[in-house]
């Protein structure tokens, strides 16, 4: 497959959720991709018609826009994958070049992917796996890449650019299974910290302050401990010693986590995503 440049591509989404605004929001911020190479297929009108707001073009109908893209990304909840990925390879057995997928369907893998994409004619295009997070819907995200079979430099160019259009961490890796733990650690990984904020919160407001205090302070304590993190040119490590003074009110706190356990916790959470999103790419490329 020839290499695309991202400027001329034609470019579909199958599924218009949250990750798709973000993508086509991005792009059409940074003026990567004109709004009309740009489909979107998308079965809930809601969804459909804030893609249609962004000024590209939508349909309900997969085989209609993927029938010019040159770039699609698969963008499905994963039970739907199978039936999504066989419909479309059916509808490329006239087409001369196939499109590169990026597939952020998660835990699906490529194998399946592969064998679902395979037409009648025995040919599957080249696929990437991306694992993106939420905060690419303000352009902050953080997303793991991992490339198939024959994928070439080029496509390997043309993905990065995409994803850095949302993406603020885009980082290669070299083995699939990676994806899992890209998976456990940012795919995941918001929830950890919004869970943090809420006990935060519920803790303080036990103790005698507002809820609206709490969260307004929780919130404040979490954005800027965040930018110290992207900013400084210092480790976590450093950081978190720069704020702990000896016998002081952080060292006592520090002592309580660790009393309770908490790098345990936190690897075991970790893990525990990462291992469902493998035990989904089973339980699904079995179906």
């Amino acid at each position: 497959m020839a290499p695309v440049n991202l400027h001329f591509a034609n470019l579909a989404f199958i599924g218009g959720g949250n990750m798709c605004a973000a993508i086509v929001g991005g792009l059409l911020a940074k003026g990567i991709m004109p709004k009309d190479r740009i489909t979107v297929s998308e079965p809930w009108e809601v969804n459909r018609q804030k893609m249609a707001d962004l000024g590209v073009q939508t349909t309900t109908s997969n085989t209609d826009a993927a029938g010019a893209a040159d770039l699609l990304v698969l963008a499905v909840k994963p039970q739907v994958a199978k039936a999504v990925c066989q419909e479309l390879a059916a509808s490329w057995a006239a087409r001369q070049e196939l499109p590169l997928i990026v597939s952020i369907a998660a835990g699906i893998t490529l194998d399946s992917l592969s064998a679902w994409f395979t037409g009648s004619d025995g040919r599957a295009p080249h696929v990437v796996r991306v694992m993106p997070n939420t905060p690419a819907l303000l352009g902050e995200g953080a997303s793991g890449l991992f490339a198939g079979a024959g994928v070439t430099a080029a496509e390997k160019d043309l993905v990065t650019a995409m994803l850095q259009s949302f993406s603020k961490a885009t980082e290669w890796v070299a083995k699939e299974e990676l994806i899992d733990v890209v998976t456990g650690l940012s795919g995941s990984g918001p929830a950890y910290f919004f869970a943090m904020v809420e006990h935060l919160v519920a803790s303080a407001k036990a103790q005698g302050l507002s809820e609206e205090q709490a969260m307004r302070l929780a919130k404040q304590t979490c954005f800027g401990a965040g930018k110290m993190l992207v900013e400084s040119s210092e480790t976590p490590t450093q950081l978190r010693k720069n704020v702990t003074s000896p016998k002081g009110t952080t060292e006592a706190a520090l002592k309580s986590f660790e009393a309770s356990g908490f790098e345990g916790i936190v690897d075991k959470a970790v893990k525990a995503a990462s291992s469902r999103g493998e035990e989904l790419g089973k339980i699904l490329g079995q179906s």
